[in-house]
């Protein structure tokens, strides 16, 4: 079809209409998303059955159909409890606590939410540009799952064992007055001054830097327990002192009543036009590889960034990854599969890769070249190193004005007193430490890589956004995502409660798994009271789930040991194994 273009677009979705239909579970993310990028609700039905759909439509287009799922029929999946239970979310956030336990937020509903609309997305754009586009696509809150856990899947397939001891413990720390805070450095160094400014033993100080460090690979961190009894030590004053003078950061535990007082409501990504420019000449697109024939320059490390562009080169772009001269040394992160590291391949495989030295002038030269014939440009450098190094979409536009220019950042900005933009330190400050854990429990930020995980998916969204975009007003175009987005796009549901004065948290015991006698099930959220009545602490798994299934209870056997995904009958033949022999996840979306 001719490519649909209106100059009057300044939303990506401006002029087109939706309908959905199905659980609010799957659905409240896509119909939310879908306003902030500028479509108006046709028709919205609320429902409790077991699938969504959303119908996406309007100017010069053919509908796109999303088709959102929570999994195969048969598997015993069905809400967001059972899915957490069995892709190994459960096991891989209580690895902390030494138990498998569920998160208190709908993580795998919200990502899949993210995933549907990023498939319309895909859909609409490979219209735009005129090429075979596909009129459904579908997915499900199991394959979002997957995606989850995906580095740690391939961590547990690999050739090799953990570098760091997997073991119950972690951050928080508790100051004297039982203010609850995390910690970040990314240097051992500072990690040293930290704690022997505050007297810590110096055996404890270097046995403890290791778990540490790797705790987001590994989802725990059992550094000696001597480290706690320090911090509980000191009143927070001295901690922050502590922190000053070694250049290591910390951040109180803010509740999510708190963060609820300043939540602005901004979307969780920023899309806004550049100036006019022509694209040149690419392939059309075809159903399955919405994207082919456009080129994504990636320059990012650890997981936000490069996941976002995981997921861009699964919908069929070339993306080359801007390494550092002699290559990315997350490479040789422990543990590997045929050399190479397996989480790095979670999210690096079928990627072609560019050494550029960004510190020297001929190396940004260079860049700027390569950028001149790509589509998007993708980063997640530290705040102001674009700039401070001619790198930023304003330099961009000067060799190629049509380019998607994407930063993937820790605080967007939106900020003024952030600590660093990770993970935990995100998850700290905005309230989901609180909100992952139900009411009762001591809060605490997962050592689940949570908003890395849900920011690369708003990154993914923001370039479809921004493409499309590009393609209805033939502009360049600038977009952002960030983590802070992922913590208020997973937590404004409890914010919404803590604004309205009521408690924010889910009630105490929620997502808690029943012990079997060789391991354990998670019933569903709406059986959990039911099922709990019954004492399945002598039966095996299997007896267990029938016997509770005999009672019209719904429930799960739970993922406890992620290698096994490979050959667990509920996800029969999705999970196979890459060139280097590392377990690799389905793709989260299928067209046609």
């Amino acid at each position: 079809m001719a490519s649909p273009v209106t100059t009057q677009a300044v939303r990506p979705l401006d002029t087109l209409r939706f309908d959905i239909l199905g659980p609010p579970q799957l659905m409240t993310v896509v119909s939310e998303h879908l306003r902030l990028l500028g479509a108006q609700a046709a028709d919205t039905a609320p429902g409790t059955g077991p699938a969504g759909r959303a119908v996406l439509s309007g100017e010069d287009f053919a509908p796109v159909q999303a088709r959102t799922t929570w999994a195969s029929p048969g598997t015993g999946i069905n809400d967001e409890a059972t899915v957490q239970a069995a892709t190994g979310i459960m096991t891989v956030h209580g690895r902390r606590d030494g138990d498998p336990r569920g998160l208190g937020v709908d993580y795998a509903s919200v990502a899949t939410g993210v995933l549907t609309v990023q498939g319309l997305l895909a859909g609409l754009l490979a219209q735009a540009r005129g090429g075979d586009a596909p009129a459904d696509v579908s997915t499900s809150a199991q394959h979002a799952g997957l995606l989850a856990v995906s580095q740690y899947l391939a961590a547990s397939g690999a050739d090799e064992g953990e570098a760091a001891e997997l073991a119950p413990g972690g951050p928080p720390f508790v100051s004297s007055e039982g203010l609850l805070f995390e910690l970040e450095t990314l240097d051992p160094g500072a990690w040293a001054a930290f704690w022997r400014a505050l007297g810590a033993p110096p055996e404890a100080i270097r046995s403890g830097w290791r778990p540490f460090q790797f705790r987001y690979a590994t989802a725990c961190a059992p550094f000696p327990q001597v480290l706690h009894t320090t911090a509980r030590a000191h009143p927070w004053q001295r901690i922050l002192q502590a922190a000053s003078v070694s250049g290591a950061e910390v951040c109180a535990l803010r509740t999510l009543a708190e963060r609820a007082v300043e939540y602005e409501g901004a979307p969780p990504w920023s899309v806004d036009l550049l100036g006019p420019g022509r694209t040149h000449p690419v392939s059309a697109p075809s159903p399955e590889r919405p994207l082919a024939g456009l080129t994504v320059l990636e320059a990012g490390r650890r997981i936000q960034a490069p996941l976002a562009a995981h997921l861009l080169g699964l919908l069929g772009a070339d993306v080359i990854r801007i390494e550092p001269p002699g290559g990315d040394p997350l490479r040789g992160m422990p543990p590997a599969c045929s050399g190479v590291s397996a989480r790095w391949l979670a999210l690096n495989r079928g990627k072609q890769a560019a050494e550029v030295d960004i510190k020297a002038p001929a190396g940004r030269s260079l860049l700027r070249e390569m950028a001149a014939e790509a589509d998007v440009f993708l980063h997640n450098w530290a705040p102001g190193k674009a700039a401070e190094l001619g790198l930023d979409a304003d330099d961009f536009a000067s060799v190629n004005p049509a380019l998607v220019y994407a930063y993937t950042s820790g605080w967007a900005g939106r900020l003024s007193d952030a600590p660093m933009g990770t993970d935990f330190m995100v998850q700290a400050r905005t309230g989901v430490g609180e909100a992952v854990r139900p009411d009762g429990e001591t809060p605490a930020p997962s050592l689940m890589t949570l908003l890395d995980v849900l920011g690369g998916l708003l990154g993914t969204e923001a370039v479809l956004a921004g493409l499309l975009l590009r393609e209805r007003t033939g502009h360049g175009v600038r977009v952002g995502s960030s983590l802070l987005g992922a913590a208020d796009t997973l937590t404004t549901p409890f914010l919404g409660r803590a604004a309205r004065g009521e408690g924010p948290r889910q009630p105490a015991g929620f997502r808690r798994p029943l012990p079997t006698a060789d391991g354990w099930v998670a019933p569903s959220d709406t059986c959990a009271a039911a099922a709990a009545a019954y004492d399945l602490r002598d039966l095996p798994t299997d007896d267990a789930l029938r016997q509770l299934r005999a009672h019209g209870l719904t429930a799960t056997r739970v993922t406890t040991d992620l290698s096994a995904l490979h050959d667990d009958p509920r996800f029969a033949g999705s999970i196979s194994r890459d060139a280097h022999g590392a377990p690799a996840v389905p793709d989260p979306w299928s067209f046609t």
